[in-house]
């Protein structure tokens, strides 16, 4: 019998789940589509090139929409099943709403898995893959993106004006360019003219500049003119390189680490290189967390139905979200560890999730009265 039960929660949430995950999927992507689909219409770039994009852009999609997708199935599924009167059917049939957890935890243990692999080997592989595909497009249709008095800025770190510009020769007049590739020391170049082209290596884009000046600023407000003929700017397009800039989110787990134990990384580096490894193995565990929070929340929406159930998901996603950026930002200023910022929003819930689910044990719903009744037995409440 308990095998039937089980097996029928796991179907209903399952279900609901992967419907969920195509959803949110899809949300998330729309607002990449428009720039997507600017890539073939405007530049002509190959219909191929651009799935591979979204291909490699789905992993960090996943991470969050995993966790959402699980916790909207289960809030629609316990909501239905109170909502037909399937859960009081069972506790009368002598199942406790104990021993409807295990299922539900079984599933939020795979969407864990899923989130946790998504975000530990997916994303850095992704986002990493992303920006080598997006240069090398940068690269091929480099010739047809730059315009004459306006400021080209597709390669990140590097933006650059030109008074004129001659796409078949693929000369330059009256270049500005600055090089934000390296925060510490940023340049800015002024030439008379120069030419764009194809580096020695297959990703990288030279530009010859003639006749102009570097203006860089070094360390202790240092500021340092050069004055030069013939200036060659290579940028390559090789991950590790500066000309495609690489943050903590590319970065695999032995990379933080690496990073983390390294001397001469600076403070402020090494607090957001803790906060992203935490944030690789706290976030995924949401989904545990979500399970024992939606399951009291979801048989007190049977009356509201699916709205309700989505209606409360969107909400509890927006609380979390909200927690958890704050409490990153402190993090990432040093005002709190990394581990404890990281990882307080999944206690806080989890100890919500546990309140709420005593009290859905206990035949109680989640009025004022009814919490201090809990918290204060003795305690009277007078409704007035």
């Amino acid at each position: 019998m308990k095998r039937i039960i089980n097996l029928y929660i796991i179907r209903e949430i399952a279900s609901l789940f992967l419907l969920g995950i195509a959803v949110f999927t899809l949300i998330l992507l729309m607002g990449r589509l428009l720039k997507l689909t600017d890539l073939v219409i405007s530049r002509g770039v190959p219909l191929a090139d651009v799935s591979r994009m979204i291909l490699y852009l789905m992993p960090s999609f996943l991470v969050f929409t995993i966790p959402m997708a699980f916790l909207l199935s289960v809030l629609l599924a316990f909501g239905r099943l109170s909502a037909d009167n399937e859960i009081t059917v069972m506790k009368a049939g002598g199942i406790s709403l104990a021993q409807l957890m295990p299922p539900v935890l079984l599933c939020g243990l795979c969407a864990v898995l899923l989130t946790l692999a998504a975000s530990t080997i997916g994303v850095p592989w992704g986002n990493s893959a992303f920006k080598r595909l997006s240069f090398e497009v940068v690269k091929q249709n480099v010739s047809a993106t730059i315009r004459e008095k306006i400021f080209w800025d597709d390669i990140p770190g590097i933006v650059m004006y030109a008074d004129h510009y001659d796409e078949e020769r693929r000369a330059l007049k009256g270049v500005i360019i600055h090089d934000g590739r390296e925060q510490s020391r940023p340049l800015t170049i002024f030439a008379a003219d120069g030419r764009i082209g194809g580096g020695s290596g297959r990703q990288d884009i030279r530009m010859v500049l003639n006749n102009g000046s570097i203006h860089a600023a070094g360390r202790d407000d240092e500021y340092r003119l050069i004055n030069f003929g013939e200036y060659i700017m290579t940028i390559s397009g090789a991950v590790n390189s500066p000309g495609i800039a690489r943050n903590e989110q590319d970065m695999t787990i032995a990379d933080l680490r690496h990073q983390i134990a390294d001397t001469a990384t600076s403070r402020p580096v090494r607090l957001k290189m803790q906060s992203e490894l935490h944030s690789r193995f706290a976030f995924p565990l949401a989904s545990l967390v979500f399970a024992v929070l939606a399951v009291p929340l979801g048989m007190q929406n049977r009356r509201s139905g699916k709205s309700a159930g989505f209606a409360s998901s969107i909400g509890i996603l927006l609380v979390y979200y909200v927690v958890l950026s704050l409490l990153r930002t402190l993090a990432e200023k040093g005002s709190l560890p990394p581990m404890l910022a990281l990882w307080m929003p999944n206690m806080i819930f989890l100890g919500l999730g546990w309140f709420l689910l005593l009290m859905a044990s206990q035949e109680r719903s989640f009025s004022p009265a009814s919490v201090i009744a809990l918290l204060h037995p003795k305690l009277k409440v007078v409704n007035r």
